[in-house]
């Protein structure tokens, strides 16, 4: 029987029979697990920097059923999850196409580490394929774009990178971390492999760093074996606090993205805000991409104010609810300026011309009651 995504979040990848009868798995503290002395090659010993340990193994069947992928890869964060995901896939030489508008840690990635590794990158509008094709190179092997933009919310025109990288051998890789498998899911949509960081709405209670990959059975073996060897893997307490938090995934992200949408409204509406980027709004240019794929709009969103840095920092300070922090996707709301934090290490003009400006303001969308968001956000508006 095929099951809703309500129900794999309860019931997939769990043991059966439970484990000595518990409903929740236990959570296996060791890192070494005895063997029985038959012949095993190296990556098929139980060992916890291998990913193969009870808790390892029943989050991989989770987080693979909830996109329709063949296979899952837990990972000690999101960025490990993304730098090992491309040193997997590329070898000296090779050249990665990237969305334009990319989280600040993948930018620095491809920017600072790609050209020792002999590796080179170009950038693609991903909501625009007309220029797509004359930025392939021979050795092109991977194009790798959002879901939802961070941090101007922008939704790439996912049927035709997917039909893109079929046409041409690549390997598509689309980080869904903004739209979580409630709202979107990769290898349903046609993606070779997905990559999230598991820190927001996976987990959703900022109490861990985690990453996620999730593809074919072929490429996540790959991805495990580099995996192994840079040892970037994720222990097992840290497996059972995603595993737990994981189970109310829809719950949250539904409220999310209703109180986003709503508090989006609100805002467009006051006139100290010169834009809001949220692609549930009529007015963004990513809207009509959003309904055609995506099943909800997300508990993202950023502002633009009026009054430039100034405004945006005297906004940040007045917020109550709001927590000022850089991160994203748990319970509680919180707000930041990426001009002074993901996208820091950017120049200001290539910041801005990406829509990045110092008044920008984003807000992750929490899960209280959003009429006192907007009662909080729109005072602190002045």
């Amino acid at each position: 029987m095929a099951h809703r995504i309500d129900t794999k979040l309860i019931h997939a990848g769990e043991p059966s029979p439970r484990h000595q009868g518990a409903v929740s798995l236990p959570i296996y503290q060791s890192a070494t697990f005895e063997t029985t002395g038959e012949e095993k090659e190296y990556h098929e010993h139980r060992y916890a920097r291998l990913s193969n340990t009870p808790n390892h193994l029943a989050l991989h069947a989770k987080l693979a059923a909830l996109e329709g992928a063949e296979a899952a890869l837990v990972t000690a964060s999101g960025m490990a999850a993304i730098t090992t995901t491309l040193l997997a896939l590329l070898r000296a030489g090779d050249h990665v196409l990237f969305h334009e508008v990319l989280y600040g840690g993948t930018r620095d990635f491809a920017s600072r580490d790609f050209e020792p590794l002999g590796l080179s990158s170009d950038s693609i509008d991903a909501t625009d394929p007309s220029g797509w094709k004359e930025k392939l190179r021979p050795t092109t092997r991977v194009v790798y774009v959002e879901t939802i933009t961070n941090p101007t919310m922008q939704v790439a025109e996912h049927e035709a990178v997917v039909a893109f990288a079929r046409e041409h051998g690549l390997v598509s890789v689309v980080d869904n971390t903004f739209a979580s498998p409630v709202n979107f899911r990769p290898a349903e949509n046609g993606y070779d492999l997905s990559v999230h960081s598991a820190t927001k709405y996976l987990n959703g209670h900022s109490d861990l760093i985690a990453g996620a990959v999730l593809g074919s059975d072929a490429l996540i073996r790959k991805i495990a074996l580099k995996l192994d060897h840079l040892g970037g893997s994720l222990d097992p307490h840290a497996c059972f606090l995603l595993h737990r938090g994981i189970k109310t995934l829809a719950l949250r992200v539904r409220q999310q993205n209703a109180s986003a949408l709503a508090l989006a409204r609100a805002l467009e509406a006051h006139p100290a805000v010169e834009r809001v980027h949220y692609p549930g709004l009529e007015s963004s240019p990513s809207h009509q991409r959003a309904r055609r794929y995506l099943d909800g709009f997300g508990g993202m969103l950023a502002v633009s104010l009026a009054g430039g840095l100034e405004a945006a920092r005297a906004f940040c300070s007045r917020i109550r609810l709001g927590i000022f922090a850089p991160s994203l996707g748990g319970v509680e709301t919180l707000v930041t300026r990426p001009a002074e934090t993901s996208h820091s290490g950017m120049p200001r003009t290539q910041r801005e011309a990406l829509g990045i400006s110092d008044g920008l303001v984003r807000i992750s969308v929490g899960i209280e009651a959003v009429e006192d968001l907007i009662e909080d956000f729109t005072r602190a508006l002045g």
